[in-house]
C-alpha cells in the first residue's frame, strides 16, 4: 500500500468524523474497533471507549476487537501489548493492514460513524511521549547554554544564560509528561482497588457459605475450589507471617 501516514489519517478522521494528528493515536484501539464496524455494522460500538486515556482501557478496546476477529474468522494477530504503548511504527503498521482489510471487505454502503457511536465523546486522545526526546532537548539547551559563553567562559552581560528558555520549556515538558504518567497511575490503582473489592466480596460470600455447611455437617466441592483459586499464590511467592496480606501487596 502506498499512502502515507497524511494520507491515511486523512482517509480515517474522513470515515470515522474524528480528528487525529498521530497515527500513535490508534494505539487506543477505538478507531481500529470503528473501522471493523464499518464494514460489518454490527460491532458492540457501546463497549468502546473513544476517549479512553488509560492503558487498561486501550485494552479493553482492543479486547472487543479480538471478539470480533474471533467471530468473523479474520485471521490476523493483534499484538495488544505493543499497539497500546501508542509508537508510531507498530500503530502505522496495523492501520495499513486495517486499511488493505477495509479496502477489500466494505461493502460500499453509507456509513454514519456519529450514530454508531450514539453520540459518545470522541476526544482526540493524547498519547505519553517518551522521556528520551525531553532528556536530550535539556542536554541541548545546555550545551547552547556553554556554546554562547563569552571566550573567557564568563557569561554575558544581562545575568541570563541564551539557553535559560530551552531548558525552561524542557523542565515545562517533563513536568507534563510527570503528570500524565501520575494521572495513568491513579488510573492503575483504581482498577486494583475495583478488582480487589470484587474478590474480597466474593471470599466473604463463601466463607459465610462454607461455615454454614460446616455446622450442618456438609461440605460443597465447588467451594473448595472457589476457596482453593482465591488463596492459590504464584511459584516462589511466600505469604507474611500471619497469614494475612498486606492490602497493599496484594496486587
Amino acid at each position: 500500500m502506498g499512502e502515507s501516514r497524511t494520507e491515511l489519517l486523512q482517509w480515517l478522521n474522513e470515515l470515522l468524523q474524528i480528528n487525529y494528528t498521530k497515527i500513535e493515536q490508534c494505539g487506543t484501539g477505538a478507531a481500529y474497533c470503528q473501522i471493523i464496524d464499518s464494514v460489518y455494522g454490527d460491532l458492540p460500538m457501546t463497549r468502546v471507549k473513544f476517549n479512553a486515556k488509560h492503558e487498561y482501557e486501550f485494552i479493553a478496546n482492543f479486547k472487543v476487537l479480538q471478539n470480533v476477529f474471533k467471530a468473523k474468522k479474520i485471521d490476523k494477530p493483534i499484538l495488544v501489548d505493543k499497539l497500546v504503548k501508542c509508537k508510531m511504527q507498530d500503530n502505522l503498521e496495523f492501520l495499513q493492514w486495517t486499511k488493505r482489510f477495509w479496502d477489500s471487505n466494505y461493502p460500499g454502503q453509507g456509513y454514519d460513524p456519529v450514530g454508531r457511536r450514539r453520540g459518545a465523546p470522541t476526544d482526540t486522545p493524547a498519547t505519553i511521549a517518551p522521556l528520551a526526546p525531553s532528556t536530550r532537548a535539556t542536554s541541548s539547551a545546555g550545551l547552547s547554554a556553554t556554546g554562547s559563553r563569552g571566550s573567557g567562559g564568563k557569561t554575558p552581560i544581562g545575568g541570563r544564560r541564551p539557553g535559560s528558555a530551552q531548558s525552561n520549556e524542557a523542565l515545562q515538558a517533563l513536568q507534563g509528561q510527570v503528570r500524565e504518567m501520575s494521572t495513568h497511575m491513579e488510573g492503575l490503582e483504581k482498577e486494583r482497588d475495583f478488582y480487589f473489592n470484587k474478590l474480597r466480596d466474593i471470599e466473604i460470600l463463601v466463607q459465610a457459605q462454607a461455615e454454614v455447611l460446616e455446622a450442618a455437617g456438609e461440605s460443597d466441592e465447588t467451594l473448595k475450589k472457589i476457596q482453593e483459586i482465591l488463596y492459590s499464590t504464584e511459584e516462589g511467592f511466600e505469604v507474611p507471617e500471619g497469614g494475612v496480606l498486606d492490602e497493599e501487596e496484594t496486587f
